[in-house]
């Protein structure tokens, strides 16, 4: 009988750096924390589901983690915070949730009016195939709620949405699961092309604010 190539049991940590330091935290929190994780990132935005998930993925196909119940967790989470948007649009209204929503850190605006846009030009689908669309994906469910969508609609086209996104980044880190010594070998660069991707989206987050805020408060010219 063949041994096999890859360590099933492999300590996350070993791989070293963010990338060891992300894969020891997902392997603490569990399958339920991975559910908590993209609650937040549904409710937060800037918290991106891209990373978390190919990384439960990956935990999974080491045997950390099980990943039937991962894609569980993280489509449940993905809909109660899909569920918090609703009930706020539905609560306060687009605009209100909108003025309300755009102060939290890093959010801004275009992202909701974006969002809005796209669920008036595509009605009750853009539940559906906004959760497979960055950028729509976390909103849709505001404009969903203030529009007064039917509920149990709502929540069909946003499980299932998400369960397909989700279930395909899960899929990936799994994939990606069976070349752990690839990984560890390369572990550095990953590590390296993490800190960049970070530094790049928050650098882009934090100009785009600055840059909306003065125009906002530019005043114009007759």
């Amino acid at each position: 009988m063949i041994a096999p190539l890859i360590p099933m049991a492999t300590n996350p940590g070993d791989l070293g750096g963010i990338v060891g330091f992300a894969a020891t935290l997902m392997n603490s929190i569990g399958e339920w924390g991975v559910g908590l994780f993209t609650l937040l990132e549904t409710v937060f935005p800037p918290i991106p589901s891209e990373v978390i998930l190919p990384l439960a993925g990956f935990l999974s196909q080491q045997g950390d983690m099980n990943i039937v119940l991962v894609i569980i967790t993280s489509t449940l989470g993905a809909y109660v915070g899909g569920l918090v948007l609703y009930l706020l649009g539905a609560a306060l209204g687009m605009e209100r949730s909108i003025r309300w929503l755009a102060k939290l850190p890093l959010v801004d605006r275009a992202d909701f009016e974006k969002a809005a846009g796209w669920f008036s030009r595509h009605g009750k689908s853009a539940v559906f195939f906004g959760r497979l669309i960055p950028g729509v994906r976390s909103l849709i469910s505001l404009p969903a709620g203030a529009d007064r969508m039917n509920l149990a609609v709502f929540s069909a086209f946003t499980i299932a949405g998400s369960g397909i996104w989700n279930g395909l980044l899960i899929s990936l880190g799994a994939a990606l699961g069976t070349q752990y010594e690839l990984i560890d070998q390369y572990s550095s660069f990953l590590n390296y092309a993490v800190y960049a991707a970070i530094a790049a989206v928050v650098i882009w987050l934090v100009v785009r604010r600055v840059h909306r805020n003065r125009t906002v408060n530019t005043p114009t010219r007759n």
